[in-house]
């Protein structure tokens, strides 16, 4: 049984770190291609070809897996286990709204999809000083990433991670948003359980490593195998 973890944006692999370090089970936190590390000559970055890479990382790795996906890796993880032959035996999301048919993206997003807007409002993240409000740093640490964690991950974003984040958003329009009634509907459709966190905000997962892991472990142990 090994344990798989997918990152969201504008994050890395990192954001799983306090998660992994109290897990006893096997586990990978994958890195998508492009975040911290190189983007494949001729990699489009959509949602699609992002899908297809994590099938095929996911057909490599010894199974059955419990994959676990956040943000874009939520999505790319419900797009796995719908649409492809991974040897999964469960899957975890967040986000789930974002597969309702009424759903919007939010405002971030929206100047991201724009072409030439998205550019600039990439560059200068990119520029800004870690404690201003408009840098990857300080989006990361108000998502609930702890200061230092967020440090390392605003830091790795360079404009590889810039130009597959915005390749990536606009593969995905229309638009959507988060809302509970959504994803309580989507998690109806597909017969799937869920759980609340609350008082955690987006990256739930680096804010409370210990409240996940709770979390996860009692859905795993759920499923009879561990």
């Amino acid at each position: 049984m090994t344990v798989v973890f997918v990152h969201g944006v504008p994050e890395t692999s990192a954001v799983w770190d306090g998660v992994r370090a109290l897990l006893t089970e096997e586990s990978v936190a994958l890195v998508l291609p492009g975040f911290g590390v190189p983007r494949p000559a001729g990699f489009s970055a959509t949602k699609d070809a992002y899908a297809d890479w994590l099938a095929g990382a996911l057909e490599r790795i010894e199974g059955p897996i419990d994959l676990v996906g956040h943000d874009w890796g939520a999505l790319l993880t419900l797009r796995v286990a719908t649409a492809f032959t991974a040897p999964l035996r469960s899957w975890t999301v967040d986000v789930a709204n974002n597969f309702h048919p009424a759903s919007r993206w939010h405002p971030a997003a929206q100047i991201w999809q724009t072409p030439g807007v998205g550019e600039q409002r990439m560059r200068a993240a990119r520029e800004a000083a870690p404690d201003d409000p408009d840098s990857f740093t300080a989006r990361l640490i108000h998502n609930g990433v702890p200061t230092e964690q967020a440090h390392r991950m605003g830091a790795a974003h360079d404009e590889t991670v810039s130009g597959c984040i915005l390749d990536l958003y606009r593969s995905a329009m229309p638009n959507d948003a988060e809302d509970e009634a959504m994803s309580l509907d989507v998690a109806r459709w597909l017969g799937a359980r869920t759980d609340r966190l609350d008082g955690l905000d987006h990256c739930w997962m680096a804010q409370d490593p210990q409240a996940a892991v709770t979390v996860l472990r009692r859905f795993w142990r759920s499923l009879g195998d561990i």
